[in-house]
């Protein structure tokens, strides 16, 4: 009986078989008797592998329902040792039997209980015999993918390592060991890249941090900031008092406090005119009287260096197209939220609910959250926070989401990742006729200077990247495509090619998924590293790649991805145009010959006929039919073309109505920036401002991704990275050849 327990107690330490386990096994005796021996090809047995289960077993006593209880167990006075001899020899099934139910298994894991049937006659098995294998060989195939998983994981963490190593190693050799302060200013002077490397280094061991806890192979006395993470996440149903004073020290009351002074500001800041906010003459947008602000809220001056800091304010009014009580549930809801701005944020998890009185009406509820923001281009530095999110309902039409970053919570953070805090910010929604709502949005950040290309400066630094109006006309251009998606009556010009509305709603699902993956991959998020490619040609031109397994909205395999920034003396709108005409295709797309480009589908997201998804018949380089996806997405601030090619047949299926979810696709594309350069300072001071007098244009950044090999487990080679970057090149090149513009 002990060496029973002893072996029980081991197959349930398997998570694979706890399942499997529980409810079959009556009692111990029966367990040590109903555990097949190794069977080769049969994935049971050894040590370390994944024990298959008998599959007739499982009657009253361990009995078979089929052969009246001979089942290969010995009698009770039997002797051992036949007992396991019959066991064994009833158990093992013949290679001809393990070859057809693979065979099977290939084209169906999941057999219906015909197919079982027909087998079971075929081998001389039972169909419980057959149902059991097919369920012990997908337990098999699971456990085989968590260890690759698993040694993916432990590879990066190695390499993660390694790197942090060489960092702190030569950050220790800039350093006097006595006072701490550099010995010399020409070897302390960390490069722009070496920082970003350094905070990115940071961030990744974070992030691998918190897969390890999720898998359970992490101590409970890990990092901080994983610490918190995975606290979060696993009390997020409950009040987060106790788990604030172990981690952050915050008090509830002290949060409510913020978080109510937070609103009254956020109005205040939302509805005042002059002289707060004064309207400029040359943009028409509105700038904070930073002299006034300071003197209505008299705020608190950070205490982490604000000669280091700059302020960014601005705001937005505009009319969107949802109702109100849905986009109160979008902005409370994480993940809503961040389908909301697919461009601008890269990263967003709630970390706990602090307060939730009123259940899902939201109103009251508090939230920690933490964002990554981003711009469309790896060489813009994406911005972290770690803030409050609280949900107010100010009048039955009327609602505030309030956005305030809490100081104590940066305090006790790694410091390079709490550059960025958010002053009161957010928007105020008043509820309007027909469905629609006014959205007045403030945004009021303090953020550590940075480097940025000059290309971005002036775009980042007036505000405008990340700034109330980039917020507004992302929210108005993704509450017009939800509108769409769920319109009914939609007019034939508005819907070409597609026949069913099932049809039209999957293939405008399909062209969100493939335009949210394209942001993903272009950005400068910390969970990537770029690296700058060396080709001929003049361009700048920065890859990354990455390791798809078990994603099955992208290929398996090795992706890259190559990225490009260039400014052209081209209007944004024009640049706009040109690239979503098809008819012109060709000129720049060097992977399609000259032939015509037929349009299948068009498909209408948007008031703006610049919003559309389309379908494309072309003929690629070797002369074969190829069908693109492309959406097409333009507002007052961005424009966009994501595109990607996609199987025939599968885009058929698609466009009848079946669900794309698992469809593969590998998008490329363009962001398209209107060069808008300031000549007028973000907030105005006593302190007199330089004003910038440059040329408009266009900001343009080019995004190509390849599936480089098929096995997750080959090493990226440089002819790979070549390939992609010679396509950007050559894109940029026929571009600037079509405008005239190949000097620059």
């Amino acid at each position: 009986m002990d060496a029973g327990n002893t072996r029980t107690k081991d197959f349930f330490a398997s998570p694979a078989l706890s399942l499997s386990l529980a409810g079959v096994f009556r009692n111990i005796e029966v367990v040590e008797e109903e555990v097949e021996e190794g069977d080769e090809g049969s994935g049971g047995g050894s040590r370390g592998e994944p024990v298959e289960i008998s599959s007739e077993n499982t009657g009253p006593g361990g009995q078979s329902d089929e052969d009246g209880g001979d089942n290969g167990l010995a009698d009770e006075d039997g002797e051992e040792g036949n007992k396991k001899k019959r066991r064994k020899q009833y158990h093992r099934h013949t290679t001809e039997q393990i070859r057809e139910m693979e065979a099977l298994f290939k084209e169906s894991p999941h057999p219906d209980e015909k197919q079982r049937q027909l087998l079971s006659k075929q081998l001389g098995l039972s169909a419980r015999q057959v149902k059991f294998w097919f369920q012990n060989r997908r337990t098999q195939i699971k456990a085989i993918q968590e260890r690759h998983e698993n040694s993916l994981l432990k590879s990066e963490i190695d390499k993660l390592r390694d790197e942090n190593r060489a960092m702190r190693q030569m950050i220790n050799k800039a350093c006097c060991p006595n006072c701490g302060f550099a010995t010399s200013s020409k070897d302390t002077a960390m490069t722009t890249e070496e920082q970003q490397l350094r905070i990115e280094n940071a961030r990744l061991k974070a992030e691998i941090e918190k897969l390890r806890a999720m898998h359970g192979k992490v101590a409970e006395g890990t990092a901080s900031l994983s610490s918190s993470y995975s606290a979060g996440t696993d009390q997020n149903n409950r009040s987060s008092l106790d788990c604030y004073s172990g981690f952050f020290g915050l008090e509830k009351s002290r949060i409510l406090e913020v978080a109510k002074a937070a609103s009254d500001e956020l109005m205040k800041m939302a509805t005042t005119l002059e002289p707060l906010w004064v309207r400029s003459v040359e943009t028409g947008r509105e700038i904070l009287n930073y002299d006034e602000y300071i003197r209505e809220f008299s705020p608190e001056i950070s205490s982490r260096g604000h000669v280091r800091h700059s302020i960014e304010a601005s705001r937005e009014s505009g009319v969107v197209f949802l109702d109100i009580s849905s986009l109160v549930k979008a902005f409370m809801d994480v993940n809503q939220w961040k389908d909301l701005f697919p461009c601008m944020v890269s990263k967003a998890s709630t970390i706990d609910v602090i307060y939730n009185e009123n259940g899902e009406s939201g109103d009251g509820t508090i939230q920690l959250m933490f964002a990554e923001l981003q711009m469309l281009t790896p060489i813009v530095p994406t911005r972290e926070f770690y803030f409050v999110r609280y949900c107010k309902q100010l009048s039955p039409e009327k609602w505030a989401i309030v956005d305030v970053s809490v100081d104590k919570i940066e305090e006790n953070i790694d410091a390079s990742l709490a550059k960025c805090r958010k002053r009161p910010s957010g928007c105020v929604i008043e509820d309007q006729a027909n469905g629609h709502c006014k959205v007045t949005w403030v945004e009021h950040v303090e953020c550590q200077k940075c480097a940025v290309p000059t290309m971005y400066r002036s775009i980042v630094t007036n505000g405008l990247a990340f700034g109330a109006r980039h917020w507004m006309a992302t929210l108005q251009l993704q509450c017009e495509r939800i509108v769409f998606f769920m319109a009914t009556n939609v007019p034939t010009k508005d819907s070409n090619g597609v026949s069913t509305l099932a049809g039209r709603k999957s293939l405008l699902k399909f062209a969100q998924r493939m335009t949210s993956s394209f942001c993903q991959a272009i950005a400068a998020s910390r969970n990537r590293t770029w690296t700058k490619a060396s080709i001929r040609g003049g361009e700048d031109i920065r890859f990354t790649s990455r390791k798809n397994v078990n994603d099955p909205g992208e290929p398996t395999g090795v992706i890259v991805c190559a990225v490009s920034s260039t400014w052209l003396p081209v209007p944004s709108t024009a640049l706009f145009d040109y690239l979503r005409d098809e008819s012109r295709r060709t000129e720049w797309d060097i992977m399609l010959t000259g032939g015509p480009t037929a349009t299948i589908a068009n498909l209408a997201k948007g008031q703006d006929r610049g919003n559309s998804v389309l379908v494309h018949a072309t003929k690629s380089a070797d002369k074969t039919s190829m069908w693109v996806l492309q959406d097409s997405s333009t507002n007052a601030y961005e424009s966009m073309i994501v595109y990607a090619p996609v199987d025939i047949d599968e885009m058929q299926t698609v466009m009848t109505g079946r669900d794309s979810s698992n469809m593969a696709i590998l998008p490329s594309g363009f962001s398209i920036l209107p060069d808008e350069l300031e000549t007028r300072p973000l907030v105005i001071t006593s302190k007199p401002e330089e004003k910038t007098t440059e040329g408009g244009g266009s900001l343009l950044t080019v995004g190509v991704q390849i599936l480089a090999n098929t096995s997750p487990l080959a090493k990226l080679t440089m002819e790979s990275v070549e390939t992609a970057s010679t396509l950007i090149s050559c894109t940029l090149q026929n571009i600037k050849k079509a405008f005239q513009c190949e000097d620059g």
